[in-house]
């Protein structure tokens, strides 16, 4: 359902630091390079950049390196300084960074995919490089040899991947709308389960291996707290973007979390919170609070000569109402609902003002989100924008 966001001003609000403004074309992706006031950027112009902040406080390009083909997603490990570049042709690039980032020398190439490279994410600690395309195929190489350990074939092409690594678990979130746990093995892997909540598809992904939970956002606008570690299924839904979702990050430290959509609209969550799930919508052939019946319930409208009426379900009970008995409209911030949503009046009356205290903060970035980064140690957060530009802020007023 999508309504109109009215946020109440906010005393603190993320802090614009810098703007790097010098692309010709849109920056599908971006990263802040940890310990370094400097920024990796990939553009629609084939173009690797690595941007340094000068002594002027400007971000200038110490490395611009043309792509024989359009870039579509990448992976940065600043331990190794490795960058592992997906492609438009399915190939993987990957460099290394040079120790002042002055320099990009060509490592290894990965014939991954027959198709986009849709993520691409590099895991250390096992040496495997992990990839999705829309050839719908999820595939791990090693690293070290360059050699191809497996591949498993999705029922739609993937735009969001994330790795437990304690467990070996790989998250994937497709086109669906279904989110695939597969446990990884040294040249195999299994299919754990599936989960399916969004009506969109999946357009991020976000894994907290501390609460051990993971966190989905979807073209539907809503986002989705898979509780794994809890092990009984718990599925809380947000609701607070008016537009796709494009990137989740969470601060573990504050335990917040940090969403993007392509309007423009930055939330920041407190998930430090006792959230409740959304109930299933009853079925019902009449008002499960008058008994009036339904438009179907032809039967029902002949014995009481009365004209059927259209359904509508109370976002706090889940019971199925008419229009009259849901006139009232209330936020439910524990249940996600951070802008009014239809209740039953019975449910209405149960709301109380504490109820009804926000969770979560609004903020305009002003501009079309592209994609979004965040970076805790500096607690920085990096957009890119349809509008070409990069835009980098200081979430520390509203992070803590």
């Amino acid at each position: 359902m999508a309504a109109e966001i009215q946020p109440q001003p906010q005393a603190r609000k993320p802090c614009l630091l810098s703007k790097i403004e010098a692309f010709q074309e849109v920056v599908s992706t971006a990263m802040i390079i940890p310990k370094e006031d400097g920024v990796i950027s990939l553009s629609e112009d084939r173009a690797i950049r690595v941007w340094l902040k000068r002594d002027s406080g400007q971000y200038w390009p110490s490395v611009h390196h043309t792509m024989p083909s359009s870039c579509s997603c990448m992976s940065f490990n600043p331990e190794t300084r490795r960058l592992s570049v997906g492609m438009d042709t399915g190939v993987i690039c990957e460099f290394i960074l040079s120790e002042d980032y002055n320099k990009i020398t060509p490592a290894c190439t990965y014939q991954a995919h027959q198709g986009k490279v849709t993520v691409v994410l590099f895991v250390l600690e096992m040496e495997w490089l992990l990839s999705t395309g829309q050839d719908k195929n999820f595939t791990w190489h090693c690293s070290e040899s360059g050699q191809q350990l497996g591949t498993y074939r999705t029922t739609a092409w993937v735009s969001g991947l994330q790795f437990d690594v304690e467990t070996r678990h790989a998250f994937v979130g497709d086109q669906s709308g279904q989110v695939t746990i597969l446990k990884l093995e040294q040249d195999s892997c299994g299919l754990v389960t599936t989960f399916k909540g969004h009506t969109g598809n999946v357009t991020a992904l976000c894994w907290d291996p501390v609460q051990r939970v993971l966190f989905s956002g979807s073209s539907d606008h809503s986002i989705i707290m898979w509780d794994i570690g809890g092990r009984k299924g718990t599925a809380i839904e947000l609701q607070g973007h008016n537009d796709k979702v494009q990137g989740l990050c969470y601060a573990s430290h504050t335990r917040q979390l940090i969403s993007c959509s392509s309007d423009g609209g930055i939330v920041i969550w407190n998930m430090d919170v006792k959230r409740q799930e959304t109930p299933e919508w009853l079925d019902s052939d009449s008002c499960q609070k008058c008994e009036q019946p339904f438009f179907w319930n032809f039967k029902q409208m002949w014995d009481s000569k009365k004209i059927g009426l259209r359904q509508h379900h109370c976002r706090k009970c889940g019971q199925a109402v008419c229009g009259k008995c849901s006139s009232k409209r209330s936020t439910i911030p524990l249940m996600g609902f951070e802008f009014e949503v239809r209740v039953c009046d019975s449910c209405h009356e149960s709301i109380t003002d504490e109820d009804r205290a926000p969770t979560a903060t609004f903020h305009d970035s002003k501009h079309n989100i592209v994609y979004m980064h965040y970076e805790p140690t500096t607690g920085n957060l990096l957009t890119s924008g349809s509008d070409k530009v990069i835009k980098l802020w200081d979430m520390t007023p509203v992070v803590s």
